[in-house]
């Protein structure tokens, strides 16, 4: 194996909500046709690369659907958890983005500040999202040192890891920082037992280039 543990975060297909410009959340909505294309391609090419030593998902159904054809692939089972679930966003859940920014102004307008320790009516904040998704993430990672996670989640799920493990969380004082994730995009880190992160591609969307 490795010296390095290779962390591959995927964001989950077009989903229906995603098609219809509706928040996420914790909603449980499914894979849209492209999603299911997309996840299929985004399958393809990581059992092509190899490796895949655990696939991990949030247990929210359009995390979950994404994941199932790399599992197919590679014969690894899909390990669902609710701690990988996207942010909640409270009483904006299931709104079109319009609705929430008519109905809920000031929660809208605070979700757009990305302020990190802001808690949604109804709902949590990043720091919160944080808290309940990294001691999974250290699980993972050493369960699984030296090998090549694939791990399926949400866009802010993922931004939040990814600033977690580039150290960008660890400031006295943090500036509003957006990591942005397309449907089946791909961070893509190898950490090394000494510590040193290696960030070898944000947001990589090459395997969908055939997807309509």
């Amino acid at each position: 194996m490795s010296d390095a543990t290779q962390v591959l975060l995927i964001r989950h297909g077009q989903s229906l909500g995603n098609a219809e410009g509706r928040f996420g959340g914790h909603t449980a909505t499914p894979l849209s046709h492209r999603g299911r294309e997309q996840a299929a391609a985004t399958a393809q090419t990581l059992a092509f690369e190899g490796g895949i030593t655990g696939i991990y998902s949030s247990d929210l159904p359009r995390a979950v659907e994404t994941a199932r054809p790399l599992s197919k692939l590679t014969g690894l089972p899909v390990v669902q958890s609710d701690t990988l679930r996207e942010r909640s966003v409270g009483v904006m859940e299931g709104l079109t983005f319009e609705e929430a920014a008519q109905l809920h102004p000031e929660q809208y307008q605070a979700l757009l500040r990305r302020d990190i320790d802001h808690i949604l009516l109804g709902g949590e904040s990043y720091r919160q999202l944080l808290d309940r998704a990294v001691g999974y993430l250290d699980q993972m990672l050493e369960e699984h040192r030296g090998g090549r996670l694939a791990i399926y989640s949400h866009t802010g799920t993922i931004c939040i890891l990814t600033l977690h493990l580039m150290g960008a969380l660890d400031a006295p004082e943090l500036r509003p920082v957006w990591i942005a994730t397309a449907n089946c995009g791909i961070t893509r880190m190898d950490l090394r037992s000494d510590g040193f992160i290696r960030v070898r591609a944000v947001n990589d969307t090459r395997h969908l280039a055939r997807v309509s």
